[in-house]
């Protein structure tokens, strides 16, 4: 028997190591990848796009916020991993009264290791899980300053323009690569507009490629209207994509300047 409680402190029960497996998560169908359990993931989103191969051998059973009830409960899963934000709260009730549900709530790095320890546990991949965790903290360990010494206002989404707030797991991160976040008096995912940032005056503007794919062509369309702030593309999955993609842009995290 295995017991332990998810991020929401919710006990889950197992009789047995689950042998099939369904995320609804990119980065966690990444991170179950990588903990070797190829074999019993079986069900997946369709923006679980890594590795490459993921979306063409396994069932995908709809998106995050609009997940194909009928097509993952056929899949005969014994643990579906969710995640707070990510995922509806009517799908994950509806899920969890009839699969045990692993339900994620990841704003830190801490909290990033915690959760890679309990699926370790639950999937008999402990070693696995340890590789990883420890991978992940060199990674973080090796990015430098650790305070902030530059401001930012980092946008997810264009028209309506939003940004991050201080409980979110990318300022988390941006603090780490050492930028203040201009919006850390915000919670969650606060809109703003020109007049905003003009206020805010931040050192730079950072695009993140996802979950609003911002291209060249907005990057020269924010410098017209901000000449003075210096405005990059940044890579969403390195400030955003909790679990083992972050060893994976090492190089990425640790030369951000």
């Amino acid at each position: 028997m295995i017991q332990l409680k998810d991020q929401l402190g919710n006990v889950l029960n197992f009789e047995h190591v689950p042998k099939k497996i369904v995320s609804l998560v990119p980065s966690i169908s990444e991170l179950l990848w990588d903990l070797n359990l190829q074999e019993e993931l079986v069900g997946i989103t369709k923006f679980c796009i890594h590795p490459v191969q993921l979306r063409e051998e396994k069932v995908i059973v709809g998106g995050t916020k609009n997940v194909k009830l009928n097509r993952l409960f056929d899949l005969k899963p014994d643990l579906v991993i969710a995640n707070l934000e990510e995922n509806t709260k009517e799908e994950i009730e509806a899920i969890s009264e009839v699969i045990p549900t692993y339900i994620s709530d990841i704003n830190t790095i801490t909290e990033t290791l915690s959760f890679i320890s309990d699926i370790g546990q639950i999937c008999d991949r402990k070693e696995e899980a340890k590789t990883i965790s420890n991978k992940i903290v060199e990674t973080m360990d090796a990015i430098d300053p650790i305070q902030p010494n530059r401001t930012a206002v980092y946008l997810i989404w264009n028209d309506p323009m939003m940004s991050i707030g201080n409980d979110t797991f990318i300022n988390h991160m941006l603090e780490r690569v050492g930028y203040k976040n201009c919006m850390n008096n915000k919670t969650r995912y606060p809109m703003l507009t020109e007049e905003d940032i003009n206020l805010l005056q931040p050192n730079e503007l950072l695009l993140s490629s996802e979950p609003f794919p911002f291209k060249e062509n907005h990057l020269r369309e924010f410098q017209e209207k901000f000449p003075t702030t210096k405005i990059r593309i940044v890579d969403g999955e390195a400030f955003s994509w909790y679990g083992s993609r972050f060893y994976k842009v090492k190089n990425y995290l640790t030369s951000f300047k």
